[in-house]
């Protein structure tokens, strides 16, 4: 492997992401294909949708140009494709979540059907445990969970593409240590077009992801993390890629427990995000980013260090992140009734009233 053709192939996609992303605002434009304010969204005049297609060709011309090699990367390329497909007719016809699913249970039988899935878990003093027929479940659940959590919290400009902007450079970084080829290579090329197209996506945004963004960046993220944090799965290795991704992940997991402790619908939008939350707390729109930028760079910096972490680490670790994680469950308001202490103290230390 030739870092510097690493380093060629990320400057060239994130310039044609630079460069693309004008005109596929004007092609938006063209078509009609745009996001208008609401009761959620609260964003000034008709926002460009289609933006996942300015991350994708350049993606594309990237990967063509390093030529990763896996077994399983035809299946992951139509599988990709079906997800983008899918997103475009949802950005331009608003298609009913189940046909969104449906599509999403198709890209990801392409993916099991190449050989990739989480087979076995090594836990230690206990040794490996062959999953068998659980294979399927768990990645199924994983490949559609986290496609439909990027979803879920791309709600303010700038957020899903910088929180997966952090996660690709931690899995980069985390490759880069263990030598694994294939994911340095997906991992600095997505990461090349997110930055590029970062420059038109941050408050105050020129265009949006839409589904074809943040459905083809989630499904992106979760094989990703399978090429390379699942290869030889040991238990701490299976709660790496969970760290990486923890803000989707369990910003998604609290929406469902929230909407059934109040007996709603798990598909019925709301206002209870954590960027949402944090939005009505005060903060500005740009803060409210930066803010959950700094939570998921927190934990893709936990993610990397318990990597190499001895067993001590690796619990104090662990107890960090469910610190962090209870903070963000109070914020999502799902615990104590909707009382915050942590969050009280906090606002206590840093005279926020």
């Amino acid at each position: 492997m030739s870092y510097s053709n690493v380093i060629i192939a990320f400057i060239i996609t994130m310039a044609l992401t630079i460069i693309i992303t004008p005109l596929i605002i004007r092609l938006a434009n063209k078509l009609g294909v745009v996001d208008k304010p609401n009761d959620r969204k609260k964003h000034n005049g008709h926002i460009p949708l289609l933006g996942g297609l300015a991350i994708f060709i350049p993606v594309v011309i990237g990967i063509i140009y390093l030529q990763p090699e896996h077994n399983s990367l035809v299946g992951v390329y139509i599988g990709a494709t079906i997800i983008l497909i899918t997103g475009i007719v949802d950005d331009v016809f608003n298609i009913k979540p189940v046909m969104k699913l449906s599509a999403q249970l198709v890209a990801t039988i392409a993916v099991l059907s190449s050989g990739l899935m989480i087979e076995k878990l090594t836990i230690p003093f206990f040794g490996s445990v062959d999953l068998g027929i659980f294979s399927y479940v768990i990645t199924i659940l994983w490949i559609v969970g986290i496609t439909n959590a990027m979803n879920l919290i791309d709600g303010l400009d700038g957020l899903a593409t910088g929180v997966a902007a952090i996660a690709f450079s931690s899995i980069l970084i985390m490759a880069i240590g263990d030598g694994v080829t294939v994911v340095i290579y997906l991992s600095a090329i997505f990461l090349a077009s997110l930055l590029g197209f970062l420059i038109f996506n941050f408050h105050p945004a020129k265009i949006f992801l839409g589904d074809t963004g943040s459905m083809f960046i989630g499904f992106s993220l979760a094989i990703i993390s399978m090429l390379g944090l699942f290869k030889n799965v040991t238990i701490f290795s299976f709660i790496v890629p969970i760290i990486v991704l923890t803000i989707p992940i369990f910003d998604t997991i609290f929406a469902i427990i929230r909407r059934a402790l109040s007996k709603q619908h798990i598909m019925t939008a709301d206002r209870k995000h954590i960027h949402y939350v944090l939005l009505e707390m005060g903060f500005g729109h740009k803060t409210t980013v930066l803010i959950i930028y700094a939570f998921s760079a927190f934990f893709g910096v936990m993610a990397i260090i318990f990597t190499n972490a001895t067993m001590i680490l690796s619990f104090v670790i662990l107890l960090l992140m469910l610190i962090a994680l209870h903070l963000l469950a109070e914020l999502t308001g799902i615990v104590y009734g909707g009382k915050t202490p942590i969050l009280n103290q906090l606002k206590r230390l840093i005279n926020m009233k």
